[in-house]
């Protein structure tokens, strides 16, 4: 229920004798708003208000939160940071972007000779690999050999066997990586041509409008 103006006028005057007596108004669990000089204990960490001698506010104090409600806002508070720093560096991205090249063709150059660089470190791991299981192949054919004539294999034919298929699995690795690192060099620069020709866009319109506007 609801305190009508009359009722409320009659507290205000019942408290006005003195210059220092203060108003508050507060909701108790049922609803129902109170008028007083003192906030009952229980009520004190809950939304209430503070009034003047005319019945206007003068101060609000919103409820205490609750610790569930406080490890939302701290949630809340790292999600915006972490979003406000994101924001922070694509900016400085966006910096260097333009800072470091002057056209998209100069993106292009730079892409495609990463891309050329990490095609030859390509093309040599498979060489090596090429060239591992050619002297397997061989030397397979040699212990074969051997043992068909009943001799022995010579100890250090075998290490150069286990040696060439040791080389083998490391530049198959590496080979993969290099692949790997290729594709990822495509779809950064990709990206970055992409962004550049936004951004070359932003400024090319900025710089009309400025023209448009009298600029100089």
């Amino acid at each position: 229920m609801r305190f009508t103006l009359f009722t409320l006028s009659i507290v205000l005057l019942s408290t006005a004798f003195s210059v220092q007596a203060r108003l508050y108004k507060w909701v108790d669990d049922d609803g129902q708003i109170h008028f007083g000089d003192r906030i009952p204990t229980e009520y004190l960490a809950k939304e209430h208000e503070e009034l003047n001698e005319q019945g206007v506010t003068t101060r609000y104090r919103a409820a205490m939160k609750t610790a569930a409600e406080k490890a939302e806002d701290r949630r809340l508070e790292e999600e915006q940071k972490k979003v406000a720093l994101i924001a922070k560096k694509k900016k400085q991205r966006d910096r260097v972007l333009l800072d470091t090249y002057t056209t998209e063709r100069d993106l292009i150059l730079a892409r495609d000779s990463r891309l050329d660089a990490v095609g030859s470190q390509i093309q040599l791991a498979g060489s090596i690999v090429s060239d591992s299981h050619k002297k397997i192949d061989s030397m397979e054919k040699q212990i074969i050999q051997i043992k068909e004539s009943n001799r022995d294999v010579p100890a250090d034919l075998y290490e150069k066997f286990d040696r060439e298929q040791r080389q083998v699995v490391v530049q198959t690795q590496v080979l993969e990586n290099h692949k790997t690192r290729r594709h990822e060099i495509s779809e950064q620069f990709n990206g970055y041509i992409k962004r550049f020709r936004v951004l070359k866009t932003d400024q090319k319109a900025r710089r009309d409008k400025y023209l448009r506007e009298g600029g100089f």
